[in-house]
């Protein structure tokens, strides 16, 4: 598991010198730690300021468990700078467990795969966006607060205007969960998928 790890943070850094993009599955820098937070489901909302000619992005989410996977589903929209229009955002993803972390690999990691596209002003923009979160929860003493720090990367074949090509992108962030049913999640990209992200979800 450690050399397909490198191997696959690798790629991604030989593929970090590629054109600014759009990515992930709704072309915003929204990524993604390697645990669930909830029990039954979440849903909440993110506000991010992607890189490109994007002013900025907001999108609504929910998330629920089936047997190992957890699956989201999120939709918003995005405003192009400068006064530009408005361009429509819907994705899917899906993650699970496949690996813990151990004294010989000291992460717990995720594979995750999504599908989305962006719609409006320009050339329709479709994403499959496939990637591995690596990361590690930790409780603070005394307290009910955890906070889950990872790294994301991806690797995104997109379709634009009828051509393909495969973008690229390492995403990083921190999952905090200050109460039971709350948390606040910041993430950001380099490569492709630039930019920040802050979201908060509720969590049953």
């Amino acid at each position: 598991m450690k050399r397909s790890v490198i191997g696959m943070l690798a790629v991604i850094a030989t593929a970090l010198g590629a054109a600014p993009a759009e990515a992930q599955e709704t072309g915003t820098p929204v990524f993604k730690a390697p645990y669930r937070a909830f029990k039954e489901h979440e849903f909440g909302a993110d506000l991010s300021a992607p890189g490109g000619n994007l002013s900025y992005a907001l999108e609504g989410f929910y998330r629920f468990g089936y047997e190992a996977f957890d699956i989201g589903v999120r939709g918003g929209w995005t405003q192009i700078e400068n006064g530009g229009p408005t361009r429509g955002l819907l994705g899917a993803d899906a993650r699970t467990r496949v690996v813990s972390y151990s004294e010989k690999f000291p992460f717990d990691g995720a594979v995750t795969l999504g599908f989305g596209f962006s719609l409006g002003s320009g050339p329709d923009q479709y994403y499959l966006p496939i990637g591995l979160s690596l990361g590690r929860r930790f409780n603070l003493e005394g307290s009910k607060t955890n906070f889950v720090p990872y790294l994301h990367p991806v690797l995104i074949p997109t379709w634009v205007s009828g051509e393909s090509h495969v973008d690229a992108a390492l995403g990083f962030g921190v999952d905090i969960r200050f109460a039971r049913e709350w948390a606040v999640r910041v993430s950001g990209g380099l490569g492709d998928v630039d930019g920040v992200s802050v979201g908060v979800a509720y969590v049953r």
